[in-house]
């Protein structure tokens, strides 16, 4: 769709389950399943979105999915379904890695940096896109190599330390514009150093929201992931982005609905926030 001069695409890198208990922290089961009904295993379907941004002649990549290096035991475990995979999603625009300049990681948890690499036929683990800088906040990339024993199923040193090694990383320190109207803001919770992307153009105002507000599901300020390292934090980003959501008429995008990729947040008689769909998803 056109944001102003911009075009952004939100792409797919397929869909997987994660544990409902856990994505949606205390909140009892009674509540969340009415919105997002669990299987046999409790697990709860989720997309995997990534976003295409066209701007200054530049194709920049936003998060980049489960990537293609998981074995069967992990796909039987996430009930991974990866049709369309990312790079379908590429191919559909006309586009290869290899046209992609810039990829910005919202962090380094491995479904939205997992794409960051691929194994080649020799089996050596490589940067998917060779011709891109890749972003993140310096903080979350200092965590990721030293995770500790809450954090290191979640970040996979193949997702992120071949980039180390051909020198494709640039790592910030707190907010920052990289291009005239895309922007970094971090948007602490989910991890100490997550960061969210803005995309601004002729008053229009887009807002990639990474794990922050990871579903529609998530709106109400309560509801916070059982993931996320800092949840007094999450709750006041999330307070913080819904706020200027509404007073500014922001385009959210979210990573992980499975039906509802973006929209626009307003309010109820009582206050409480509510989405208008801008898009909806593919079907599985």
């Amino acid at each position: 769709m056109k944001l102003g001069q911009l075009n952004i695409f939100p792409l797919t890198d397929g869909r997987f389950r994660l544990d409902g208990g856990a994505m949606f922290g205390v909140v009892p089961r009674v509540l969340w399943e009415k919105c997002c009904p669990a299987d046999e295993y409790h697990r709860i379907p989720l997309s995997l979105t990534c976003l295409l941004i066209q701007a200054h002649g530049k194709n920049i990549l936003v998060d980049t999915g489960l990537g293609s290096k998981n074995d069967k035991k992990f796909d039987r475990m996430f009930a991974v379904e990866q049709t369309p995979s990312l790079h379908d999603s590429l191919r559909n625009l006309g586009l290869s890695p290899n046209d992609i300049h810039l990829v910005i990681n919202t962090h380094l948890h491995f479904d939205h940096a997992g794409g960051n690499t691929l194994r080649d036929e020799g089996g050596q683990t490589i940067p998917t896109f060779r011709k891109a800088q890749y972003l993140v906040q310096r903080g979350e990339y200092e965590d990721a190599i030293q995770a500790n024993e809450r954090t290191k199923a979640s970040y996979r040193q193949e997702n992120f330390t071949p980039i180390w090694e051909s020198h494709q990383w640039e790592f910030l320190d707190g907010d920052t514009e990289w291009f005239p109207g895309i922007s970094v803001v971090v948007t602490p919770g989910h991890t100490e150093h997550h960061q969210s992307v803005k995309i601004e153009s002729e008053g229009h105002t887009a807002f990639f929201l990474g794990d922050c507000i990871p579903t529609v599901s998530h709106l109400p300020l309560p509801y916070i992931m059982g993931y996320d390292l800092f949840p007094l934090q999450t709750l006041e980003t999330k307070r913080w982005i819904l706020d200027r959501a509404y007073e500014e008429g922001w385009l959210l995008i979210f990573e992980h609905d499975p039906r509802i990729e973006m929209g626009y947040v307003h309010k109820d008689l009582e206050g409480k926030y509510f989405l208008k769909p801008a898009v909806e998803a593919r079907p599985a």
